[in-house]
């Protein structure tokens, strides 16, 4: 008898110590699972966050203005001694983002794939004494902003005077550009005349290239753009000359890709601005840039 109630009691203790026991561990396993999505919700609040200061970082970081130029279209845009590009284009766009707060990025890109830049959204505009004559529906354009012309330069002592002089001569020009347009413009008939006149009519990637051939005797004049003409003829020195007689007047803008006014409209403003604050004539006369081929404003 007393052994049987011992063991009573003895099973009676046990049975309460495992149902304590069950009891802690399913509080803990609970306390555990409500801490779980408690956690996961803390971390996911955390990432959010995270998330949000990257956007406000990257949106506090604004906007990169990436403009495409020819490198080697001197004094619009170039690369100097110091091997950094610069350039009246260029020192313009560099003042239009300082006044917005955009992060300026020079782009050189080849000349004949500035559509496929710009299309591709690796640039944001064209910038580099891009003539808006003849493309007027290509872009999205802004005022123009220089009076150019299309002229021919040639050596001071190669006996040529006038464009009636060029006949029988080789000629050089720069591929994709105006005066290449101008001599193949089909709609001018005095220009296709003289084209005609050529021995030969020689394209080249860049001008720099074109003038080691003049003074190598390689061509005997060519058709240029009247501001890269003066750069060049008096960082050369007195061996060059420019025909009086342009090949064909012209206007240069900058080019936006179709459509996109919104950004067209900033830069232009600032750009407006600039001339009044007087910015844009020191700029010229900084890279020897006549001031009557200024055209902001008038």
């Amino acid at each position: 008898m007393k052994k049987w109630i011992a063991m009573t009691l003895v099973a009676s203790m046990t049975a309460a110590l495992l149902t304590a026991c069950g009891g802690s561990e399913t509080a803990a396993t609970a306390e555990t699972e409500s801490a779980a999505p408690a956690a996961a919700e803390t971390e996911s609040s955390a990432e959010t966050e995270s998330a949000e200061a990257v956007g406000a970082e990257d949106a506090e970081g604004g906007k990169t203005f990436t403009v495409g130029f020819d490198a080697e279209f001197p004094p619009y845009g170039y690369k100097d001694d110091a091997g950094e590009y610069v350039g009246f284009d260029l020192d313009l766009a560099r003042a239009v983002c300082e006044k917005n707060g955009w992060e300026f990025v020079a782009q050189p890109i080849d000349w004949d794939a500035k559509d496929m830049e710009l299309s591709s959204g690796a640039i944001d505009c064209i910038w580099n004494g891009f003539t808006m004559n003849g493309r007027e529906d290509d872009y999205t354009w802004s005022v123009p902003y220089i009076d150019n012309s299309q002229v021919f330069v040639v050596p001071a002592d190669g006996g040529i005077a006038s464009k009636e002089d060029l006949a029988g001569k080789v000629v050089g020009v720069q591929k994709d550009s105006s005066a290449l347009a101008a001599l193949t413009d089909e709609e001018n008939q005095e220009n296709l005349d003289l084209a005609a006149s050529f021995a030969d009519l020689v394209e080249y990637a860049d001008y720099n290239t074109a003038f080691m051939d003049l003074e190598a005797g390689a061509i005997e004049a060519l058709a240029i753009d009247i501001g890269v003409a003066s750069y060049q003829i008096e960082s050369r020195g007195d061996g060059y000359v420019m025909l009086e007689e342009p090949l064909s007047t012209e206007q240069y803008g900058i080019g936006f890709l179709k459509g996109n006014d919104e950004l067209k409209d900033t830069v232009e403003k600032s750009l407006l601005e600039l001339y009044e604050e007087g910015v844009v004539d020191k700029t010229a006369e900084e890279y020897g840039i006549d001031s009557s081929m200024i055209c902001l404003g008038k």
